[in-house]
């Protein structure tokens, strides 16, 4: 890993690293907020931090403060980019489609599928790297994302529980099967077949996988994609008939920016680090 950046924070460090991804085929950059015990060279829990439709690792880190939060609790909080890029990734003009909307999943379909890989790439290269590079506790790593990025929590999760042991989400695209950003988007990436979109819907892999943790999620009342595109009351219903155990907070007024979730982003890395000790 090369580190092209750091900057002291809360008695920690704010750093950003690149490396060659072999998964994505391209040079991957991610933040890392390392605490006070970490720089000491103690193992940390951590916390992967899963970004929304065009962002980066930059929203996050500058915008909703999470280097007070984690050095309140001495946690690692790690900030993927939400796709590969450069000159040769395929893109396209919508903002949901391309650079900046990996969606956490592996393309099947050309042109997507030579480099968009961030189910592969979240779930087992990034998160290898960092545990051998960095004081990560193996056994205590929790991940959460705003809406694309709730959606990636939420799915990977499910898919991978003995590599991610708490999750939780903010204003996720919880059905998007269902919805019209899921059903474009999985169509290019996946194709016209609906049976693979399955595996990347957290309505019906809670159905079929479970959880064995519980889940929490905030969402605002506000939000202006409430109720065409992220629809939490699908994911509620099928934790219900699943069994498990998911808080839904209902936040009044808040809509789907960082005003929100820097509102919640406190509780939710107390909420992990309680599950994570």
């Amino acid at each position: 890993m090369e580190m092209i950046s750091k900057s002291k924070s809360f008695g920690g460090e704010q750093r950003v690293y690149r490396h060659k991804s072999t998964v994505t085929g391209t040079d991957m950059d991610f933040a890392v907020f390392l605490p006070r015990e970490a720089l000491d060279g103690f193992v940390c829990p951590a916390l992967f931090f899963l970004s929304g439709l065009t962002c980066t690792w930059e929203n996050v880190t500058t915008k909703g403060l999470p280097q007070l939060h984690a050095a309140k609790h001495g946690m690692i909080f790690i900030a993927p980019d939400t796709s590969p890029r450069g000159e040769k990734v395929a893109d396209n003009e919508s903002y949901a489609i391309g650079k900046g909307a990996g969606f956490y999943i592996n393309a099947t379909q050309d042109p997507w599928a030579s480099h968009y890989k961030m189910e592969d790439y979240i779930a087992n290269e990034l998160r290898t790297l960092v545990i051998d590079a960095l004081p990560v506790d193996e056994d205590a790593i929790g991940i959460t994302g705003h809406s694309m990025g709730g959606h990636g929590a939420l799915t990977l999760a499910m898919k991978y529980p003995g590599k991610f042991h708490s999750v939780s989400a903010f204003a996720p695209i919880v059905n998007p099967a269902a919805v019209p950003w899921g059903q474009t988007v999985f169509e290019l990436y996946l194709g016209e077949d609906q049976e693979p979109w399955k595996q990347h819907d957290a309505c019906m892999l809670v159905l079929a996988k479970g959880w064995d943790g519980d889940i929490l999620i905030d969402q605002g009342t506000a939000d202006q994609f409430l109720e065409e595109q992220l629809t939490p009351w699908a994911f509620e219903a099928a934790c219900r008939k699943a069994g498990v155990d998911l808080t839904l907070r209902m936040q009044g007024g808040y809509d789907h920016s960082y005003h929100f979730v820097s509102s919640f982003l406190a509780d939710h890395m107390a909420w992990h680090a309680d599950r994570l000790d």
